[in-house]
């Protein structure tokens, strides 16, 4: 669960850039992400790493493609002080959790290690033993991350086939 720290403003054309939408397949997504910003971010990021941003992570179009080949890349979660609201409703629909915490956001480091518990809201960076703590998901949306998704949520409740 290692850190990849970026800046603020990261926007959704940062995250998959629109010459890359062609081939809208969650493995040509990840093979993608991120280049613009980090050429060396696809071939290095590994399952359970977590992204940390600063403000207003998601920014720009409405590109669902954008939590969508930072998932596909194995990514965990993401943790800044603020989030594009298209960008955070896009990311919950797919499954992708995302963690609100300016504290977080700016005193955790590239590189470091960290775990997050979303039950609780608890951010713990392993390197260097602070604790944060976030806002807990709601269970509503909770629900819907730990079923993969909202399409998902809704199929084993019944409401969707």
């Amino acid at each position: 669960m290692k850190v990849y720290k970026y800046g603020a403003n990261v926007d959704t054309d940062v995250i998959i850039p629109a010459r890359h939408l062609n081939d809208p397949s969650p493995a040509a997504l990840a093979s993608h992400c991120m280049e613009d910003l980090d050429p060396n971010f696809a071939s290095t990021v590994e399952a359970g790493d977590i992204i940390v941003a600063g403000p207003n992570f998601g920014c720009g179009s409405s590109r669902e493609h954008a939590p969508l080949a930072i998932q596909s890349c194995g990514v965990r979660c993401v943790i800044a002080p603020s989030f594009a609201r298209i960008f955070y409703r896009n990311a919950i629909n797919i499954g992708l959790p995302i963690v609100e915490c300016a504290e977080a956001a700016a005193e955790i480091n590239a590189g470091d290690e960290v775990a997050v518990d979303f039950a609780s809201g608890t951010i713990t960076d392993q390197t260097t033993g602070k604790t944060y703590h976030a806002a807990p998901f709601p269970e509503f949306i909770e629900g819907i991350i730990q079923s993969g998704g909202l399409l998902q949520s809704l199929k084993a409740r019944g409401v969707a086939k």
